[in-house]
């Protein structure tokens, strides 16, 4: 055999690298933060208002202030009881100096400094520390004003006495400017993604004032709910038709704060939200489990015991009980355990026994006491599991389709040759139209044409099994591979970007919107795992000595007129109504070729705030999306007239 002889790389005690301090979050922020990109930037603020959230846990607290400067610096200002500053005994340095310079270090590991908090790994502030260029703290206690500062997680000096104040006055001033060489997309802070934070949070933990400011266009917001998660669950519900007062509940099991807050509406769409220690659990866990549970349970007990399910039907299964239904499970647990440091998942797996205890409780006293409500609810779920048993027989017509059949349909699927899922695009196209000139202008070799005939059904106002006869909705699962509802399966996708590609106009909008709909509420992990695409259509042809020029908004098309020279008269401007305008090779060349489309990545930042905007934009209350459009009419850019 061959003696190998390429260079084998040095690997000695030389080679092992030791990161001091925080050097580790630095080089890997992704394994703290979550990675670099926006979502991570708004997770600094979090990681910070969490630590004033966990004062307020503590009775220390009960208003915290957020302000973005102009600058996208960020101060978070709570009145606590102030990070101690006093000299640690072993490490021989000011308290403040070691949370905010030493990763797993904090009152939350141990002792009597928190009973339940947020953050509790400890890395929470100082991760924050050494992901900024500056930071800057300010504690009020003991009558005093200590102040430190760090560059990049290194304090520039030691605390230092800047004032006093009176005693009775303590708190935590944190200023920070996230490093701009780590954070170096082209991103900002949101103000709406803070809102919707910030209103989670205040509806979790009740009686805590949080104002939130934007010195950059002086918005300003302030939450606090008396009510908590019952404010909470009638906020989602404000649109919706309810069938019963909200049933909640609050108690302690083996230290485990639990709280629940439920209520079935005329809607078709699940709406459950579960938090930990005030943090939203966006993949749930084990306190969203014990919840299903309990609803299933209960229900299936009280519907027999109460003769309201026949002897021949079978027991209601949890996406019945889940129908229509709106919840927040909020636990306050001493120690618990998350799947990752952005605590997306509860793991403790004694807490899904306690909250099934709690609320089965409850939910069967509940429905015992208001039998109207019982018999309300039972009945919503009998009509759901009928819909359900309709709703599997469609879809295994449409499975039983297979994309070779929707093929030879006129006007479907135009398949691509490629065979690789993650190399291939589906483009759902608006119209027979546009659907031609994709199919002749797409590179065949990865690009798929699925055009559709007029507007798909709304989906937010129509079951599963209804939504299954339509032919358009047949269609596109078909195409997809995926299946849909309890047969979901990501693994069958065969595209890996789905692109929907509509006319820049109110129609297209129209369609758009109802695909969205549909995407998000029955195939939201397409979105989850980053799919979903819009393609960007110019509006503006631009043509001038031969050479045709696209603009995608109104401010482009101004702009290339005064490049070339020339004014609005003399200029050859094109506004382009549809894609069906195009030739094939114009619609290759500005919205399917990869090297000059643009793309727009569907994304979800917050499933509450998706939820209630779809419920409100597709359901069947007209006041609130009556006054969502003429609050928002001044801001529509692309409106047709």
């Amino acid at each position: 055999m061959a003696k190998r002889t390429q260079k084998v790389s040095s690997y000695a005690a030389k080679d092992i690298q030791v990161l001091e301090g925080l050097e580790a979050v630095r080089r890997r922020p992704g394994m703290y933060v979550g990675g670099t990109d926006v979502k991570a930037l708004h997770h600094l603020v979090y990681e910070v208002v969490d630590n004033s959230i966990d004062e307020a846990l503590a009775g220390a607290c009960d208003a915290i202030d957020v302000t973005i400067h102009e600058d996208s610096s960020v101060t978070v200002e709570d009145n606590g009881r102030g990070i101690p500053v006093d000299i640690h005994p072993e490490k021989k340095k000011p308290a403040l100096e070691i949370v905010m310079t030493i990763l797993h270090a904090g009152a939350k590991f141990g002792g009597d400094g928190y009973k339940v908090s947020g953050g509790l790994h400890g890395v929470g502030v100082s991760a924050v520390n050494a992901l900024s260029e500056w930071c800057e703290v300010e504690v009020k206690r003991d009558g005093k004003v200590h102040v430190q500062r760090y560059e990049r997680g290194a304090p520039t000096g030691p605390v230092e006495i800047k004032g006093d104040v009176p005693k009775k006055e303590t708190g935590t001033k944190t200023t920070y400017m996230y490093d701009r060489t780590i954070f170096n997309g082209d991103f900002d802070y949101k103000f709406e993604t803070l809102v919707q934070r910030f209103r989670e949070m205040a509806f979790v933990t009740k009686g805590v004032s949080i104002h939130l400011l934007d010195e950059r266009d002086g918005r300003e917001m302030t939450f606090y709910f008396e009510g908590g998660i019952v404010s909470f669950v009638s906020y989602l519900n404000r649109h919706r038709e309810v069938i019963h007062p909200v049933v909640y509940v609050e108690k302690e099991v083996d230290d485990t704060g639990i709280e629940v807050a439920m209520q079935y509406t005329d809607a078709y769409a699940e709406s459950v939200y579960s938090f930990a220690n005030t943090i939203n659990t966006v993949d749930g866990g084990t306190h969203l489990t014990g919840l299903r549970a309990a609803i299933t349970r209960t229900i299936n007990d009280h519907a027999r015991k109460n003769n309201l399910l026949k002897d021949s039907d079978p027991n209601f299964s949890g996406d019945d009980t889940r129908e229509g239904l709106t919840a927040i499970v909020s636990v306050k647990h001493r120690d618990p355990q998350f799947e990752s440091q952005t605590k997306v998942k509860l793991m403790n797996a004694e807490v899904q026994t306690q909250v099934q205890q709690v609320l089965g409780e409850e939910l069967g006293e509940f429905m015992d006491r208001d039998s109207r409500a019982a018999r309300a609810i039972v009945s919503k779920c009998l009509t759901s599991a009928r819909a359900r048993a309709a709703a599997r027989k469609a879809r295994d017509l449409v499975i039983r389709k297979s994309a070779l059949e929707s093929m030879t349909l006129p006007g479907k699927l135009a398949d691509c040759s490629e065979r690789e899922p993650s190399k291939c695009e589906l483009y759902i196209v608006e119209g027979d139209s546009a659907g031609g000139s994709a199919k002749q202008g797409r590179d065949r070799h990865f690009q798929a044409i699925l055009p559709l005939r007029g507007k798909i059904l709304n989906t937010e106002r129509a079951r599963l099994d209804k939504i299954l006869s339509n032919n358009e909705v047949k269609a596109l699962i078909s195409a997809l591979g995926t299946s849909i509802g309890e047969t979901f399966d990501i693994e069958g996708l065969r595209y890996g970007r789905v692109i929907i590609m509509t006319d820049a106009d109110v129609d297209g909008s129209h369609i758009r919107t109802l695909l969205l709909t549909f995407f998000f509420r029955y195939m939201p992990q397409l979105i989850e795992d980053g799919h979903l695409y819009v393609a960007q259509p110019p509006l503006y042809s631009i043509e001038h000595r031969k050479k045709r020029h696209y603009a995608y908004t109104e401010r482009e098309r101004t702009q290339v007129v005064k490049e070339l020279g020339l004014d609005g008269d003399s200029a050859k401007v094109q506004r382009y109504k549809g894609l069906g305008e195009m030739n094939p090779g114009q619609l290759w060349e500005t919205t399917m070729d990869p090297s000059n489309r643009i793309l727009l990545q569907v994304t979800i930042e917050d499933a509450a705030a998706a939820d209630r905007t779809f419920d409100m934009l597709m359901g069947a209350a007209v006041p609130p999306r009556k006054r969502f459009i003429q609050t928002h009419a001044k801001e529509v850019r692309n409106l047709d007239v």
